[in-house]
């Protein structure tokens, strides 16, 4: 059976077509079929101007159209499409949500920061090679950063953060934020000790890719790091060139490592995993469970 995901991030649309089935010993497999990125970029109209632009409405409503396609071609038995922190923050949402209704005939959902945070942590359970008992899922998108805190399978806590690539992370709200985020980390991981860093997010991956163990799908503190440096040394133009990057992750690649870095650093963690999943894979997975 094909389930289908769209997820509107502050930076990007995905959608994500996957398969879901039971192995005999009754283990899920999540098979990607088809996944498009469309970098629409609501958080920069959103995070300067308080709302969504008429140019930016009519792109997400395009794109979205285009999915509404691609979900009825892949024959699709339910889809499920949610909205993030840009369109949490926007002060057209509703307008928004509700032109797609109309036009469209897709049913989108904006979701609060805790539940992003635990759909992206299922998923991150689901995905990830588990080396202790002591988990921080961490996830950084264009608006918002989601922590989630487990123990010995058991969740403990999450909490979802105003820092994103595309927020100002050098204004004195972000300062302010980050002193919120680091607290909150320090508060429910102080008794716990060798926490493992499970990390999501297009920048992550693709720092792991360029820095880390691609194979192992891990990267060392160190290692991200050097490869901060080494972004932050060259202008856009000059990461796209040297490293291959596209336009849309040439300038926000730093702005992510800058974050996993302060995170890693607040608990002294040396690595973090990487095992490229996301908040569509987490509402795939969910989609299952309910349809099931």
């Amino acid at each position: 059976m094909i389930f289908s995901a769209i997820d509107i991030g502050s930076n990007a649309i995905r959608l994500l077509c996957a398969t879901v089935f039971e192995t005999e010993k009754g283990k899920l497999n999540l098979l990607r079929g088809s996944f498009v990125r469309v970098p629409i970029r609501l958080g920069e109209d959103v995070f300067s101007t308080g709302q969504i632009s008429p140019e930016r409405e009519d792109k997400l409503l395009q794109t979205l159209s285009a999915f509404k396609t691609l979900i009825e071609v892949n024959d699709s038995v339910a889809y499920v499409a949610c909205a993030t922190s840009a369109m949490r923050d926007t002060k057209n949402g509703n307008a928004i949500i509700q032109r797609i209704k109309t036009n469209i005939g897709l049913d989108v959902r904006i979701i609060s920061g805790q539940e992003e945070a635990d759909i992206i942590r299922n998923a991150g359970e689901f995905n990830a090679m588990l080396f202790t008992d002591a988990l921080l899922f961490i996830d950084v998108g264009g608006g918002s950063t989601e922590l989630s805190v487990t123990y010995k399978n058991q969740f403990l806590n999450a909490a979802s953060f105003n820092l994103g690539t595309l927020r100002d992370l050098n204004s004195p709200e972000a300062g302010a934020e980050f002193e919120a985020m680091l607290s909150w980390i320090a508060n429910h991981t102080a008794d716990i000790k060798n926490i493992q860093c499970i990390g999501s997010g297009g920048n992550i991956n693709k720092i792991n890719k360029l820095f880390g163990d691609k194979d192992r799908k891990i990267i060392t503190l160190k290692q991200l790091k050097a490869g901060y440096k080494s972004l932050c040394v060259l202008d856009v133009d000059g990461r796209m060139r040297a490293y291959n990057l596209r336009a849309d992750r040439a300038d926000v690649i730093v702005p992510a490592a800058s974050i996993f870095i302060r995170i890693l650093e607040s608990i002294q963690s040396q690595t973090i995993l990487v095992p490229k999943f996301g908040l569509a894979d987490g509402l795939i997975l969910s989609m299952y469970q309910n349809y099931k």
